[in-house]
């Protein structure tokens, strides 16, 4: 827009005082729109990376989707997308946790019957390197559903942080013996270890239960620093586990509670880590054989026994 100036020798047309009024506002506001143009060019728009901008500066909605949420002290800070919306609560809360998994048996231990029927010293007496375990009456074996839901447990806890190691991944041709079991969960200083087995009771016997070690000081076994922290543990993962499963405690076994001490187990006695086993249900009751058939039930087994777990190491 140009017009003439006051140096102008052009006559100008004479206007109305209403015409000569809304000049004056133009001329007012208009140099007001283009200082803030101007500004605004300057500094560059949202998001259009203008020269001028602030390094790091980020809009509110652009701080949420780049880890800049308010009060994280963290601005700026870039953040998958897929991390913030998929992460479960709690992911990453047992981060420098340990956690030892000893699925019980072996699926190959029938090959080496004299190798696992060896014995070994655990502290009270000397047992049997490890058996072969049980099996359902259609053939599903203990080593198999062992193995199946310490992966799923494995999965789980790891989700949340925590470094998981297993004492056999059918990575051997039998055991590990129960001794050595022990020694695993010892030597990775493990804050829980959890064995995992099913039972081979009488049909009718159905439920499932959890051994804690009871008080053992013989020969290499010394339980009594694990007790207490071992009972916890236990207690933990019969009440989640049970909630979760929609399982019973054992109608044939801890009188109701879910809970068995035994002073008897290698695996028990040498451990010098928390300790715990849970026999998830009788194999060969015809009702408990269904659930521990069912890839889904297993998925909740596994379930119930990590939020045990990570009740325990949350304190």
């Amino acid at each position: 827009m140009s017009y003439a100036g006051p140096e102008s020798d052009q006559p100008r047309p004479r206007r109305s005082p209403p015409r000569r009024a809304l000049t004056v506002a133009l001329a007012a506001l208009v140099p007001g729109a283009l200082l803030g143009w101007l500004a605004y060019e300057t500094l560059g728009g949202p998001g259009d990376g203008g020269p001028g901008r602030a390094t790091g500066a980020a809009s509110s909605s652009q701080a949420s989707s780049s880890g800049g949420a308010a009060g994280d002290g963290k601005p700026g800070v870039p953040v998958s997308p897929s991390a913030t919306a998929s992460a479960p609560a709690g992911a990453g809360s047992l981060k420098g946790k340990v956690v030892v998994i000893d699925p019980g048996h072996n699926p190959t231990n029938f090959r080496y019957t004299a190798e696992i029927n060896s014995t070994v010293d655990v502290g009270t007496h000397r047992k049997e390197c490890d058996t072969t375990g049980t099996s359902t009456n259609s053939g599903y074996s203990e080593a198999a559903f062992t193995l199946d839901v310490a992966h799923r447990l494995r999965t789980l806890l790891q989700g949340q942080g925590a470094t998981v190691k297993l004492t056999q991944d059918a990575d051997r041709p039998y055991g590990p013996c129960v001794d050595e079991r022990a020694r695993i969960g010892n030597a990775a200083h493990a804050d829980a270890v959890v064995s995992i087995h099913a039972d081979g009771s009488g049909a009718g016997n159905r439920g499932f239960h959890v051994i804690l070690p009871g008080e053992v000081r013989a020969g290499a076994a010394d339980t009594r620093a694990i007790v207490g922290p071992s009972r916890e543990l236990g207690t933990l993962i019969a009440g989640d586990f049970a909630r979760v499963t929609g399982s019973a405690p054992s109608n044939y076994l801890g009188d109701g509670s879910g809970l068995v001490t035994r002073e008897d187990l290698g695996g028990l006695n040498l451990s010098t880590v928390p300790k715990v086993f849970i026999e998830c249900g009788n194999m060969r009751d015809s009702k408990d054989a269904a659930l521990l058939t069912s890839g889904a039930w297993r998925q909740k087994a596994a379930q119930g026994i990590s939020e045990g777990i990570v009740s325990f190491l949350r304190g």
